[in-house]
C-alpha cells in the first residue's frame, strides 16, 4: 500500500530543495514545481492535509468518506454523479480542477470535465499551470493550428518550464486545438518566484512586479495552516529546525502566495478577456479548502467557481476520511499500479564556456537515481548524440517506455565513463 497521492506539491517541493541547499547542492534548472513529488507520510500514517479544520466555516470539523469511483458533494457530503456535478458547473465562471501532475487519471478526469463542459458551452477555454505566460503567443499558434506537436513542443520549451511527460496533457491539449479552444499560460518565470522566495518582493525589479499583480497578501491564516502542515509534513534535515526554521516557511509561504495570486490573476483575466468559461488545470495544492488561487481570484473578480479535487485511494483501502471543506467536489481514484511513462528523475544544467550539459543535482529517484549518475557528470553523449539545450535531451529521454535503456557516455573527473538509464517494468505493490 503506498500513500494518499493528494498533489500537494508546491511547498512541500520548495522544502525539499532548501534541504538540497542545506546539503550545499547547486540549484537546478528545472522549476520549482517540476523537481520532485511532495513529500507525503508514511502509508501506516494519515494524510495531516485531508481533514484540516480549515476553509469554510459551515464545513469546518465535518468530514465525509469517499471511496473508488464516488463523486462527493463537498456541501452536502453526499453523492453525485458526474453529470448533475457538469450541469452544477454551468453556473460558475472559473472550474478547477486539482492534479497530482504525474498521475494519469487524474488528467483523465480533468480531459472529462472540459469535454463535459465544451459539450454544454462551446465558448470555453483552458488555463494551465504548467507554462508562463511568455510562450502565450506560441499557445496562441497551437491552437490555431500553426506549429506541429514536434515543433510545439520545442517551442513552448516544456521540458524545461515544466518536468513531467508531455504525454500526461496531450489529449487536453489536441482538443483544445480541435475545437479552437484559447490556452492560457498562467504561471510566470520560476526565477521571479525564486526571487520572492530568497529576497522578498522588493527585491523585483518593475518589469518583473509588473507581472505581478500587486504585493501578495500572506495574512490568511487558514491558508498559512495548510501550507505549514504541508511544510512540517516534509523531509526537512533536524538541523534546519529550530530558530531559523520560521524564516525558512516564510520565505517559502511568500514565493507560495505570490504563485497563486499570479495564477488566480491570469484565470481572471482569462475569462474578461473575451468573456469565456476559463477551465483551471493546476496542482491540487494551488486549490485545497479552496483557499490558494481560486479564493485569490474569488476576491480579485467575485466570479462564481467551483473546485475539483481527486485523491488517491490506497489499494486495500475501502475509502479515505476527507474534510468536506477540501473541495466543491472530491473524486476518489483506483490508486495506479505504476505511472503512465517513466520517472527519469534526471535533471541537467548549463555552464558557462562549456557545451556539454551538466548532471544537477545527483539523482535520487526515478530512474536516474537507481543509475550511476552523480552531481557535475559532463554529458558527452547520449545514445550517440550530443546534446547542447536541455529541452532537446528531455525531448529524446520522454519517449524512453518501460523496458527501454538509454546508453550515455559522461566525463567524471577526467575520465570517459558508459552509464545505462534502465527504465525497468514499475513493480505491482
Amino acid at each position: 500500500m503506498t500513500p494518499t497521492k493528494l498533489g500537494i506539491p508546491c511547498i512541500a517541493i520548495a522544502a525539499s530543495l532548501l534541504t538540497a541547499a542545506f546539503a550545499q547542492a547547486q540549484p537546478t534548472t528545472q522549476p520549482a514545481a517540476a523537481q520532485v513529488q511532495a513529500s507525503i507520510p508514511a502509508a501506516d500514517k494519515p494524510d495531516p492535509t485531508l481533514t484540516l479544520k480549515i476553509g469554510n466555516p459551515k464545513l469546518k470539523g465535518k468530514t465525509m468518506e469517499v471511496g473508488p469511483g464516488a463523486i462527493l458533494s463537498g456541501v452536502t457530503g453526499a453523492a453525485v454523479d458526474f453529470e448533475r456535478m457538469i450541469r452544477d458547473m454551468m453556473a460558475s465562471r472559473i472550474v478547477h480542477v486539482g492534479e497530482t501532475h504525474d498521475s494519469m487519471p487524474m488528467h483523465e478526469l480533468q480531459f472529462q470535465v472540459i469535454r463535459a463542459l465544451y459539450a454544454r458551452d462551446k465558448h470555453l477555454a483552458v488555463g494551465l499551470e504548467m507554462l508562463p505566460v511568455t510562450v502565450q503567443e506560441s499557445l496562441n499558434k497551437w491552437t490555431a493550428g500553426i506549429l506541429t506537436k514536434d515543433e510545439f513542443i520545442r517551442e513552448i520549451r516544456w521540458y524545461v518550464n515544466w518536468n513531467f511527460n508531455f504525454g500526461y496533457y496531450e489529449k487536453i491539449f489536441d482538443f483544445a486545438r480541435e475545437h479552437r479552444l484559447p490556452i492560457y499560460a498562467l504561471n510566470i518565470p520560476r526565477e521571479i518566484i525564486t526571487k520572492i522566495r530568497m529576497r522578498g518582493w522588493d527585491a523585483l525589479s518593475q518589469e518583473e512586479k509588473a507581472l505581478i499583480p500587486g504585493t501578495p497578501d500572506v495574512t490568511n491564516q487558514d491558508h498559512r495552516t495548510l501550507l505549514r502542515t504541508v511544510f512540517e509534513s516534509s523531509d526537512i534535515p533536524h538541523a534546519m529546525k529550530g530558530p531559523g526554521l520560521d524564516s525558512v516557511f516564510e520565505g517559502l509561504y511568500r514565493s507560495q502566495s505570490a504563485w497563486d495570486e499570479v495564477m488566480g490573476a491570469n484565470a481572471v483575466r482569462g475569462v474578461e478577456s473575451e468573456g469565456r468559461r476559463v477551465v483551471v488545470c493546476v496542482g491540487s495544492g494551488h486549490l485545497l479548502y479552496n483557499l490558494g488561487l481560486n479564493r485569490r481570484a474569488f476576491e480579485r473578480s467575485k466570479m462564481p467557481f467551483k473546485t475539483v479535487i481527486a485523491v488517491a485511494i490506497p489499494s486495500g483501502k475501502k475509502s479515505l476520511t476527507v474534510s468536506r471543506a477540501i473541495g466543491d467536489y472530491v473524486f476518489g481514484l483506483p490508486e495506479e499500479g505504476k505511472p503512465a511513462f517513466p520517472t527519469i528523475g534526471l535533471s541537467f544544467k548549463t555552464v558557462d564556456d562549456l557545451e556539454n550539459l551538466v548532471v544537477d543535482p545527483k539523482p535520487t529517484d526515478g530512474v536516474a537515481g537507481r543509475s550511476d549518475f552523480e552531481k557535475g557528470d559532463i554529458i558527452l553523449s547520449a545514445d550517440g548524440k550530443a546534446y547542447t539545450d536541455i529541452n532537446e535531451i528531455r525531448i529524446a529521454l520522454a519517449k524512453l517506455k518501460c523496458g527501454d535503456e538509454a546508453k550515455f557516455k559522461i566525463l567524471r573527473a577526467g575520465q570517459v565513463k558508459d552509464v545505462s538509464l534502465k527504465c525497468e517494468k514499475e513493480k505491482q505493490e
